[in-house]
């Protein structure tokens, strides 16, 4: 028997989809029937690996480098969305990037450099894809538990996670008469590359592994489950939340 593709025909952006959790969601997206737009900055090899994943599935993919610390090149990257396919029916942001230190030692740079490519891309991201998006299309901003939580070395990331979480309730909001759905997902405790960068994070890992009442850690497929959902008409009335998907992580008292 034959399973209807929820996003047959879609148009799906996952920004930052050369590795990790973006390029599971978007291979998912392409399995369930979506063209996908790959966005990279620095990994063309594993961006254009991610391309030939979703082509292989019978789903067109359209590859796109931009440095989303830049206005112009955020516009730009929507630019070529809206000349190569004509609209975007779902919105990822996922793409995120930081300066690790200590409130303390936070110097200006590494602050607005986070500032850019994860909150203020967001915003010119979801303001240009409105503008592209039919009734029923959905945006999904990528948080963390660093947005209400304090980690080390996470002051840039977590601060700027609070105010993607914040923009994504005012979009929803602001969307509703167009059928335009917003949320977040807050995941943790997701091995990926991204934690590589971050000081003593084998031995977070293992307080983490330690504390979770579950029997294994949060995957990228876990995320991405969650995401289709999110982004589907079966979560109509979900709008401007934050779904924290940790494992029960954050139930246990440190």
């Amino acid at each position: 028997m034959n399973r209807t593709r929820r996003y047959e025909g879609k148009v799906v952006l996952v920004t930052g989809s050369s590795r990790g959790i973006g390029q599971r969601m978007a291979l998912r997206f392409a399995e369930e029937g979506a063209d996908v737009v790959v966005h990279y900055f620095r990994n063309g090899e594993r961006a254009r690996e991610t391309v030939e994943a979703v082509r292989a599935l019978g789903r067109e993919a359209l590859l796109v480098k931009a440095n989303l610390a830049e206005a112009d090149k955020v516009g730009a990257l929507f630019d070529e969305i809206e000349q190569h396919f004509g609209r975007l029916d779902v919105y990822v942001h996922n793409a995120a990037s930081g300066r690790n230190r200590r409130a303390m030692e936070l110097d200006l740079k590494g602050w607005e450099w986070t500032v850019n490519v994860n909150a203020r891309a967001f915003l010119l991201g979801a303001q240009r894809a409105a503008r592209m998006m039919p009734e029923g299309g959905a945006m999904l901003a990528l948080s963390s538990l660093g947005a209400d939580r304090v980690f080390p070395y996470y002051t840039s990331v977590g601060a700027t996670k609070a105010a993607i979480e914040s923009m994504v309730r005012y979009f929803a909001v602001e969307l509703a008469p167009q059928r335009i759905n917003v949320n977040a997902i807050s995941a943790g405790g997701v091995r990926t590359g991204a934690l590589e960068h971050f000081p003593d994070m084998d031995e977070t890992w293992r307080r983490m592994e330690e504390r979770i009442p579950y029997h294994r850690m949060v995957t990228p497929d876990d995320v991405a489950n969650l995401a289709l959902f999110l982004c589907s008409p079966e979560a109509e009335m979900i709008r401007g939340q934050v779904i924290r998907i940790d494992g029960g992580l954050t139930l246990i008292t440190p």
